[in-house]
């Protein structure tokens, strides 16, 4: 196994708390030309352009297109960080300027994909969790992270190593046996620039967060970059005096920091430039947002919803699994449980598309490393969660689509541990057409492409693991509901309007089990207006607290 990142000539530590200021606030074109050959760049962010230091990123682009420097970069990034539109990771997606990426989710940024996918840059997709809780085991200059997140999927040594092309020869991480039990090992390794973004810096370099929609993982990323010798730039909206903000409001120390740079994108995601109801800073009116309209995305989201029980600790992914939540606010059941966003947020109601990764009106906002400690260890009592395809085991791959890499963001780490996961997409895809009224689901124009398969081609949802660990499993669709069983996929509800054959079973690429005749999904599904849902409450029996 290679080393993930490259040899580095010489480190300068990073200067303490008692340095002069005088050079703090530096412009981005020159923190850009702090970047050097070869150096590991940690990204900031967790999603769109939640957090994402686009002024920094965009220096470095402009740096490299007029000097031809830096190059053979390793850059490392959670979430997928951009627009579609070239802002974000983008900016650094360029063939020389990196050596490899190493991220979980690449879907938005398209320039980086079409990079990865011409195999002109190596790069390993991990889970969101694991590389975030890499940071933390750097800055404390531990040997590595132990972790069971990945095992029996795609970034299991034993599989694809988490390789997303090619030319990507080595994963990061190997197998080792403690006790008994397996574990992936991933060595640490140091963080030559931290890259990241803040609302407030004062004159000492403490910086705030009180215009952003999460705190990320920036202080580990901080903290890491420090311990290592490395540079921590941060780019924010304002400057203040020292002395001004309120230690408690803190959530890097100046001591961490080396220089700060003023954004030219203020934005708190590529589509929301300023919402208050999504910082936590204050509490808001109630939640109100428009209903969803009555069409197959709403009737997938409305059968996920009658899974959920009252007093759950939740997780909704991105893509059709976010309409769980709208449902739930529509139904008047969304404050029987808890809602999380990985990125930190607990409660309210979690953003859709471009705002994903926020939440209007959470209850609290947390550190992303501190919340997939929650997800890895065990906390989740469901998952919902989008699909690229199934196969006949009940695998999962949202990975990669033919030669597009997408990566696995935080759905491994939801999904591997949550009681009940909720798989939601389309049956299938590409321009499917559906009809939806009283009667049920009539399929004017079918998808393209089918989703139910005889072999994912990356698992990063292990049915056998699942099954081992007891999870229930369903696979939701606007014409049919499927179960994870002893013996694979099965078929336990279709659509009224649905023709079996016809709809269903002619468009798999396998015949799901059928242990009896499936029901009819509930007709409230199919119709306008609330359906007068009412949870269940939770089993709760995993979690047995001990007594006082």
């Amino acid at each position: 196994m290679t080393s993930m990142v490259a040899p580095h000539d010489t480190m300068t530590l990073g200067t303490g708390a008692g340095r002069s200021r005088e050079d703090l606030v530096i412009d981005a074109a020159a923190a850009a030309d702090l970047v050097r050959d070869r150096d590991c760049v940690v990204v900031g962010g967790s999603g769109s352009l939640l957090q994402v230091p686009e002024t920094l990123l965009s220096a470095i682009g402009r740096r490299f297109a007029a000097t031809g420097g830096p190059v053979d970069l390793d850059v490392v990034h959670v979430m997928g960080l951009g627009d579609h539109l070239g802002r974000g990771v983008d900016h650094l997606a360029r063939r020389a300027l990196v050596r490899r990426f190493i991220g979980s989710h690449f879907v938005l940024s398209p320039a980086e994909q079409a990079l990865i996918a011409r195999g002109e840059v190596e790069a390993i997709g991990l889970p969101a969790g694991t590389i975030t809780l890499l940071y933390r085991e750097i800055a404390a200059g531990r040997p590595g992270l132990l972790t069971d997140i990945g095992l029996d999927t795609f970034v299991d040594p034993r599989q694809q190593w988490g390789r997303m092309n090619e030319v990507t020869a080595d994963g990061l991480s190997r197998v080792l046996t403690l006790d008994g039990r397996e574990w992936l090992y991933y060595p640490t390794f140091p963080v030559h620039v931290a890259l990241i973004r803040a609302t407030d810096a004062d004159s000492a370099g403490n910086l705030t967060m009180g215009d952003e929609a999460a705190s990320s993982d920036n202080l580990a990323i901080a903290q890491a970059a420090h311990n290592s010798g490395g540079l921590v730039l941060a780019e924010v909206k304002r400057i203040v005096d020292a002395g001004t903000i309120p230690a408690a409001q803190v959530r890097v120390p100046g001591a961490l920091v080396d220089h700060v740079v003023l954004t030219d994108f203020p934005y708190q995601t590529p589509v929301t430039r300023e919402d208050p109801r999504r910082t936590g800073t204050r509490r808001n009116a109630p939640t109100q947002v428009p209903t969803l309209g009555l069409d197959h995305r709403k009737v997938i989201a409305r059968r996920a919803a009658m899974e959920l029980r009252s007093g759950q600790l939740a997780n909704l992914g991105v893509g059709m699994a976010n309409g769980i939540s709208y449902v739930a606010l529509e139904e008047g059941v969304l404050d029987q449980l808890t809602l999380t966003v990985e990125q930190g947020i607990f409660g309210g109601l979690p953003g859709i598309g471009l705002d994903s990764g926020t939440a209007v009106n959470p209850a609290a906002i947390i550190d992303m490393t501190s919340q997939f400690d929650l997800y890895d260890g065990g906390a989740l009592d469901l998952a919902g969660l989008s699909f690229a395809q199934v196969d006949r085991l009940g695998n999962v791959n949202v990975t990669r689509v033919g030669n597009t890499p997408i990566g696995p963001g935080g759905f491994i780490d939801i999904s591997q541990k949550a009681r009940t996961v909720l798989f939601c997409g389309t049956f299938r895809g590409g321009d499917l057409q559906v009809d939806v009224d009283d009667s049920g689901v009539r399929i004017r124009r079918d998808g393209r492409y089918g989703k139910f398969v005889e072999q994912v081609p990356s698992i990063t949802f292990s049915a056998a693991r699942a099954h081992a660990q007891g999870q229930r499993v369903l696979y939701i669709t606007e014409r049919a509901v499927f179960q994870l069983g002893a013996h694979g996929v099965e078929l336990i509800e279709v659509a009224p309007g649905i023709n079996l054959r016809r709809d269903v079973l002619d468009q798999m690429g396998f015949e799901p089990v059928i242990p009896q005749p499936p029901a009819l999904m509930d007709a409230r599904l199919f119709r306008a207006g609330p359906m007068g849902l009412v949870l269940s409450p939770a089993d709760t029996g995993r979690r047995v607290r001990r007594p006082l």
